[in-house]
């Protein structure tokens, strides 16, 4: 599949039926699966083999979507997790451990901000978040002995702040850690981190991936391009012996392309179980089939929707990567010469009044918590996620009281206009 376009991969990449086999991938819904005798069984376990044995740790169902989004992404290897956060919990605890140092974006969504500041933290996993616009020289005072990791996201969630992918990752080289990148608003269709010198991709594929609200999952891709053992020092857990695997070090046997994957499956999924279901795996899949189409128009929309708050006396700023007045227009015509995606926020003058009024008059956009859908949706932080501070608290933390993030689905764009002229008119 590698000489094939993204728009065929999305398609035809991760499954091959052979000669009478479903055209379609299978769901395997099954739990478990049989083996004739304990020592085929044996060396599943000894990981000498391939195959199931509990679906817990894999299963073909999961495998096949999850080799697909591999293919998308340009990378060696990939797994299905159950959900975005756990994706991105398992990218970095594979490895980091108690003693460790997280360099990250202070620019990220919030509860992945939350795992990584409060939770990781208790762990004994210490972080230092920077601006996603620091220069080199701030970047590399960030790192300490003990950083095993940076981590970022292409587009982030909700401050659309871009990231200069190849300035992350050559810092993060330099010290001799990987680059995780969160590429869940972009997709592999309109921005592939790989390509940028990322080491590790990772998705909430609940967003665009699945594109219809339908089925919550995650995904992490390697790269197969990180030198775990020129680091050996800094990865144990994946250079020195395993003892719950009858001592196989994973970057010796698997090598550069199939080491993290291999480790974080038969490890963390054997001991977290966040694994994402065959049903969920099957639906992710259909929404993989049309993502090369669905993306230019959720960019569209986005563009458009974009220049009509731009221009309305009501609204006092709006962030889109695609605006020429956008502080990141420059950077994403570098990383995103295709546009970003269909997500907008702005502030309206009138502060939470006129937001909450704004938001009680649409018609056509729902409001939701959700994102990156088929259907237009928009929220306001300040009278729902973000409901319990004040108005000082939220301009201090960056989110105005004023502020709408709107997802622009696949409508007609001159319908999604339409219906915010109105809301706005009311204001």
């Amino acid at each position: 599949m590698e000489n094939y376009s993204i728009n065929t991969n999305c398609v035809q990449a991760g499954y091959t039926p052979a000669n009478g086999e479903p055209r379609q991938i299978p769901i395997i819904q099954s739990t478990t699966f049989k083996y004739d005798t304990s020592e085929d069984m044996g060396k599943l376990f000894d990981l000498e083999a391939n195959g199931y044995f509990y679906t817990r740790l894999q299963n073909p169902t999961n495998d096949h979507v999850a080799a697909k989004i591999a293919a998308l992404e340009g990378g060696s290897a990939a797994m299905l997790t159950s959900s975005g956060q756990a994706a991105n919990f398992f990218a970095l605890f594979n490895i980091c451990e108690s003693g460790s140092h997280i360099v990250a974006s202070s620019s990220i969504y919030g509860g992945t901000f939350n795992l990584i500041a409060v939770t990781m933290k208790k762990m004994g996993i210490d972080v230092t978040f920077v601006e996603p616009d620091a220069s080199e020289e701030e970047l590399n005072a960030a790192f300490k002995d003990n950083t095993r990791a940076m981590f970022g996201e292409t587009i982030a969630n909700p401050a659309l702040t871009v990231l200069d992918i190849e300035k992350f990752a050559k810092v993060a080289h330099e010290h001799g850690v990987p680059l995780i990148v969160d590429n869940t608003f972009p997709t592999p269709v309109n921005c592939r981190p790989i390509e940028w010198g990322a080491d590790i991709v990772t998705h909430s594929t609940t967003k665009y991936m699945d594109g219809h609200g339908a089925a919550v999952g995650g995904c992490i891709v390697d790269s197969g391009k990180f030198d775990w053992m020129a680091h050996a020092d800094k990865f144990p857990g994946l250079c020195t012996p395993d003892d719950s695997y009858h001592g196989i070090t994973y970057a010796e046997k698997f090598g550069k392309e199939g080491a993290f994957i291999t480790k974080a499956t038969a490890q963390l999924m054997r001991d977290f179980g966040s694994i994402q279901s065959p049903q969920n795996a099957f639906i992710l899949n259909l929404g993989l089939e049309s993502l090369h189409v669905r993306m230019p128009r959720h960019v569209e929309n986005g563009q458009a929707v974009a220049e009509f708050l731009e221009a309305h006396p009501k609204v006092t700023k709006v962030n889109y990567s695609g605006l020429k007045s956008d502080k990141y227009y420059e950077l994403a015509q570098k990383y995103l010469p295709n546009g970003g995606c269909g997500v907008v926020s702005f502030e309206l003058a009138g502060g939470r009044d006129a937001a909450q009024k704004f938001m009680k008059n649409l018609k056509l956009a729902a409001i939701e918590t959700h994102v990156a859908d088929a259907r237009t949706c928009c929220l306001n932080p300040a009278t729902s996620t973000h409901r319990q501070m004040t108005d000082e608290q939220l301009e201090a933390a960056g989110i105005p009281a004023g502020l709408v993030r709107m997802s622009c689905g696949l409508e007609d764009k001159k319908d999604l206009i339409a219906d915010l002229a109105q809301a706005l008119d009311q204001i």
